[in-house]
């Protein structure tokens, strides 16, 4: 993974995916990951509504940040994940998310990820704090079933998660995180973390990502976003800010675990 010394560029990796079988021809996770700017904005006046929370009246200097979005929807198909995860880390260095930025050279390697998926039409957005690789019992789009048990039983010590633990946990500060992440938000939109990230799709390619940095012996610096399903104009404006303002979120957090920044104060954000 990458460094994220004081000055130096942070590179966060964002997915989406893409439409959920007939229900769901457009999938707001990929609505807002594609329009997401390239580069981390600076804080900007707060939104009306926003919270007092702590983060909210302190603007911290951070390094340039790098918000890469993978360049295509990610098919709900369990394969095409497990196919496509180690290549977006890609720890020998390179990455296949976008970089049409002829001048700038791609990203040595990813520093954090955000994999963004959509749940149900609660207006509620989470941040997930596990995933699992057991009990994925649903068809993928495609209507084929994971088929774990009968692949782990074949391949043995050859399957991908032999010897992964069945639950695995982001190395980031969700509940820090979470302050700080209400702190930059509308306190009219409702924030939380979760504990379940369902099993299915999404859950999936959060325990892919954590089960493949745990493999190699990388920090666990990745996190799931649930989003609600609604993919009305202003359902996405709410998410693309606040996808921005979790991006945010965790490098304050991480740079605040090192020393380099101030934590929020406790018990701000409900």
């Amino acid at each position: 993974m990458g460094s994220t010394s004081n000055n130096e560029e942070i590179t966060v990796l964002i997915t989406g995916f893409g439409p959920f079988k007939v229900d769901y021809p457009v999938n707001p996770s990929w609505e807002i990951a594609r329009q997401l700017p390239k580069y981390l904005p600076p804080v900007r006046p707060k939104t009306k509504g926003a919270s007092s929370a702590a983060g909210s009246s302190v603007t911290h200097t951070l390094p340039p940040v790098r918000l890469l979005v993978h360049p295509e929807a990610i098919r709900v198909n369990y394969q095409t994940v497990r196919a496509l995860v180690p290549k977006l880390w890609n720890l020998d260095g390179s990455s296949t998310a976008d970089n049409d930025d002829e001048n700038r050279p791609p990203p040595t390697k990813i520093d954090y990820a955000i994999h963004i998926g959509m749940a149900g039409p609660k207006l509620v957005y989470s941040i997930e704090r596990r995933g699992h690789r057991d009990g994925y019992a649903m068809k993928d789009v495609d209507g084929e079933f994971l088929r774990d048990q009968d692949r782990r039983l074949r391949e043995g010590k050859k399957w991908v998660w032999d010897g992964e633990p069945a639950e695995l946990l982001t190395d980031f500060d969700l509940d820090d995180v979470l302050v700080r992440w209400r702190g930059h938000s509308p306190d009219n939109l409702e924030l939380r973390v979760s504990e379940d990230a369902g099993r299915y799709l999404c859950d999936f390619i959060y325990f892919s990502s954590l089960a493949h940095l745990h493999k190699a012996n990388q920090p666990r610096k990745v996190v799931f976003l649930h989003v609600p399903s609604d993919c009305a104009e202003q359902q996405i404006t709410n998410g693309k800010e606040l996808v921005i303002q979790l991006v945010r979120s965790l490098v304050e957090s991480e740079l605040a675990w090192k020393g380099q920044l101030s934590r929020p104060t406790k018990g701000a954000g409900n």
